[in-house]
């Protein structure tokens, strides 16, 4: 038991590594979207017209943070809010620069991933993405349902 114990802890420990890694990496290079404009951009392109709350309720994130990451957006040129009720906000759509700099920083992104499993097997690579899928999808300790940011459109 205390050997599984460790096991989690260093899978624990690795998992925040990786996580932090993502979110906060390196700065992207200029004109590129960060880590979190990044994820709202790709929340609209899934999901035109919605509204800061949506993306907000969708990530389990204080609107504060949205609207931020969303004012770094606009300022940028890549997302456009459109007329409409305030209370309700702004629906949100992307720009044709806002689509260029999505599909640039997935891109990115794939390559970035490709690089790193580069001398993998193919059995490596598919435990991989099976056993990250068992993570997300996990609901031994939680109601994914009920999870913050378990919006499956975030």
């Amino acid at each position: 038991m205390q050997q599984r114990s460790v096991a989690v802890g260093r899978v624990h420990e690795e998992l925040v590594h990786l996580v932090r890694q993502l979110m906060t990496g390196e700065r992207p290079a200029e004109g590129l979207p960060t880590f979190a404009q990044h994820s709202v951009l790709s929340y609209i392109a899934r999901n035109p017209g919605c509204r800061a709350t949506e993306i907000s309720d969708a990530f389990g994130v204080h609107r504060s943070t949205v609207s931020r990451q969303l004012r770094g957006c606009v300022d940028a040129g890549w997302v456009q809010a459109e007329s409409g009720p305030i209370r309700s906000g702004h629906p949100l759509s992307l720009t044709g620069p806002g689509r260029d700099v999505l599909g640039d920083a997935d891109r990115r992104r794939r390559d970035e991933v490709g690089d790193r499993v580069r001398d993998w097997s193919a059995a490596d690579i598919d435990d991989l993405a099976r056993m990250l899928h068992r993570f997300r999808t996990s609901t031994a300790d939680h109601d994914t349902a009920q999870s913050i940011g378990a919006d499956p459109r975030a």
